[in-house]
C-alpha cells in the first residue's frame, strides 16, 4: 500500500470511530436525575491519555503488560503508567469518578455526566508533531469530539443543562512535550530545528498554543489546568541518547525552560484579557526538578533510571514484557523512558492542589475552587 493510500485508510478509520458515536446518540440510555460529581474533561498527549488510542489504528498504545501492573485490576488500560495517571488522581481529589476515554463503548448514559477524556498519545501543539504516529487524534480532532460530546449531552439533559455542566467543569490540557522530543529534537537536524532557533521555536509553539487555549475557551472551558513541559532534558530517553554521564541535556533543558516561561506569560495575558483566572498553569518543569535534584526527599532512589525499559538508563525503546522491570515502582521517578511513575504523579498532584505560586500560576487549584462558588453548584 502506498503512503498516500495508507493515510486515506487511517483517516477513514478515525472518521468511522467518530461516526459510531453519532449512532450511539440514538441508542443512548436515558439519564435519570440526581446529584453527580463535577464533570472533568481531559485533552492532550500520552501523559494524560487514559485509553483512547486503544480504539485507534495506531501503534502508540500502552495496552500490554507491564503497563497497568499497579492499577487496581493489574491489567493494562491504555494509560502510559504503572497505575494511575494524573487525570485519575485529580478526579480522586475533586471527588469524581475518573472520566472514561471518549472512544470507550461505555461512554453513554450516566457516564456522560462525569465528563470525558479525549487525550491521545503522540499529539502535540503543532500539526506536524508526531507524524511518525499514524491514526492518533490531533488536538483539533479532540475538540471536534468535545463538540460531539456536548451535542450528545444536550440530547440527554437539554441544551441549557449541558452548557451548565461544561461551564462548571474542570478541564486539564497537557501538550508541548512531543513538540520538542518528537519534533524539534527528533530526528537530529529536523526540519523545525533548521527553520528555527530554540527561542524562536518556543515563541512559535506558544503562539499556536494560544489559539488552542482560546478555542477551548470558546467551547466552554472556564477552569482550565494547563501543564507546562517537564524537564525534558532529564528524561531517561534523552539521557540514553544524548547524555554522557547522566547529566541532563542542556539544550533540551533550555527549550523546556523557555517554553514554560512563555506559557506563564501567555496565560497571564489571556486571563487579563478574559478578566478571570480561566487558565491555571502547572509549572511541571520546576516541580519535576525537585524530584530530579532531591530524589531522596520524596522517597525515590532514582531520578535517572526508568523502572521499565532497556539499555542505558532503561531509556531505549518502550516498556514491554521483555524489558527490565523494577520490583518497587514507588522508588522511581520515571516509569518508562518518557512517563512518570504513579508515585511521581501523586506528588505532582499534591503540588497542583497545594503548591505555592512558585509552582502554580496564578494560584493553586484548591484556592481557585474555593474562590469559585459556582463550581460547587
Amino acid at each position: 500500500m502506498c503512503k498516500k493510500d495508507r493515510y486515506v485508510v487511517i483517516s477513514i478509520c478515525i472518521c468511522l470511530a467518530i461516526l459510531v458515536f453519532g449512532v450511539m446518540v440514538m441508542m443512548a440510555v436515558p439519564i435519570e436525575g440526581g446529584e453527580t460529581g463535577r464533570a472533568f474533561f481531559v485533552f492532550g498527549d500520552s501523559l494524560v491519555d487514559s485509553g483512547n488510542n486503544n480504539y485507534l489504528p495506531t501503534t502508540a498504545r500502552a495496552d500490554t503488560l507491564p503497563y497497568g501492573v499497579d492499577y487496581p485490576t493489574h491489567h493494562p488500560t491504555g494509560r502510559f503508567s504503572n497505575g494511575f495517571n494524573l487525570p485519575d488522581l485529580i478526579s480522586q481529589r475533586i471527588g469524581s469518578e475518573a472520566a472514561l476515554p471518549y472512544l470507550s463503548p461505555e461512554m453513554r448514559g450516566q457516564n456522560l455526566l462525569l465528563g470525558a477524556n479525549f487525550a491521545s498519545a503522540g499529539v502535540g501543539i503543532l500539526k506536524d508533531t508526531g507524524i511518525q504516529f499514524e491514526g492518533i487524534l490531533r488536538i483539533y480532532q479532540q475538540f471536534a469530539l468535545f463538540q460531539q460530546y456536548q451535542e450528545r449531552l444536550g440530547f440527554e439533559v437539554g441544551a441549557a443543562e449541558a452548557e451548565r455542566i461544561v461551564n462548571g467543569s474542570l478541564v486539564l490540557i497537557t501538550l508541548g512535550s512531543n513538540d520538542f522530543v518528537n519534533n524539534y529534537f527528533y530526528p537530529p537536524n529536523s526540519a523545525r530545528s533548521l527553520q528555527f532557533t530554540i527561542p524562536k521555536f518556543c515563541s512559535y509553539v506558544i503562539s499556536e498554543y494560544r489559539k488552542i487555549l482560546m478555542r477551548l475557551y470558546e467551547l466552554g472551558g472556564r477552569k482550565v489546568l494547563v501543564t507546562g513541559t517537564g524537564p525534558l532534558g532529564c528524561i531517561p530517553s534523552q539521557l540514553a541518547e544524548r547524555s554522557i554521564n547522566g547529566e541532563c541535556v542542556a539544550q533540551i533543558q533550555e527549550a523546556s525552560q523557555i517554553f514554560n516561561q512563555l506559557l506563564i506569560k501567555m496565560t497571564t495575558e489571556l486571563n487579563n484579557q478574559l478578566t478571570s483566572p480561566v487558565f491555571i498553569v502547572v509549572n511541571a518543569f520546576r516541580i519535576n526538578m525537585e524530584f530530579i535534584n532531591h530524589p531522596q526527599r520524596f522517597g525515590f532512589v532514582s531520578s535517572k533510571i526508568a523502572c521499565c525499559g532497556q539499555g542505558r538508563f532503561n531509556g531505549i525503546g518502550g516498556c514491554t514484557s521483555f524489558s527490565s522491570l523494577c520490583s518497587n515502582r514507588d522508588l522511581y521517578v520515571f516509569w518508562d523512558s518518557f512517563h512518570p511513575s504513579q508515585h511521581a504523579w501523586e506528588i505532582l498532584a499534591n503540588y497542583i492542589f497545594n503548591g505555592t505560586t512558585n509552582y502554580m500560576s496564578p494560584m493553586n487549584l484548591t484556592t481557585i475552587l474555593a474562590m469559585d462558588s459556582n463550581f460547587y453548584k
